[in-house]
């Protein structure tokens, strides 16, 4: 693999899993997906094993993204060795990102909105206590940000 990339979120089962499943399709519909590696994963413990929100599950699959296979993991420090893109959904996973972040690491540790070409949004809000409209919004930023990451990708892969 050329590129692996991290998507972070509170718990990985809502933003981080519905990036990863985003960014798995446009990278193969790119066809890509020999060149980059993708995974999702949590600052926090609590859903360790868990399937992703089944909300979000649904508001995924309503737009053609399959998230049914995924399961939530926690960062562990290895992922600052493995990962060449870890990527917060928010200020606050980022910081606490920034915390775990060991000195040598080489990486883009950012936002992943900053990505985005097209939203004002600097964070991906989190939908987990909201309703149906907050899945939609996720699914509206993520899908900006993932066609500015590919094309950025695809661009240093040309290079």
């Amino acid at each position: 693999m050329d590129t692996r990339i991290l998507f972070v979120c509170l718990g990985n089962i809502c933003r981080s899993p519905t990036a990863e499943g985003i960014f798995r399709k446009v990278v193969t519909d790119a066809r890509m997906q020999d060149r980059i590696f993708i995974d999702s994963a949590g600052t926090g413990g609590w859903h360790i094993g868990k399937s992703p929100d089944a909300r979000a599950v649904s508001a995924a699959k309503a737009r053609g993204y399959d998230l049914s296979s995924l399961r939530a993991r926690q960062v562990a420090a290895a992922d600052f060795e493995e990962f060449d893109f870890i990527l917060a959904m928010d200020h606050a996973n980022l910081s606490d990102l920034q915390s775990m972040k060991p000195d040598h690491y080489q990486g883009h540790l950012g936002l992943f909105l900053d990505f985005a070409e097209h939203s004002r949004h600097r964070e991906v809000p989190d939908p987990y206590y909201g309703g149906a409209a907050g899945f939609d919004l996720v699914l509206d930023l993520i899908e900006d940000a993932s066609a500015g990451l590919l094309r950025q990708l695809q661009q240093r892969h040309r290079a």
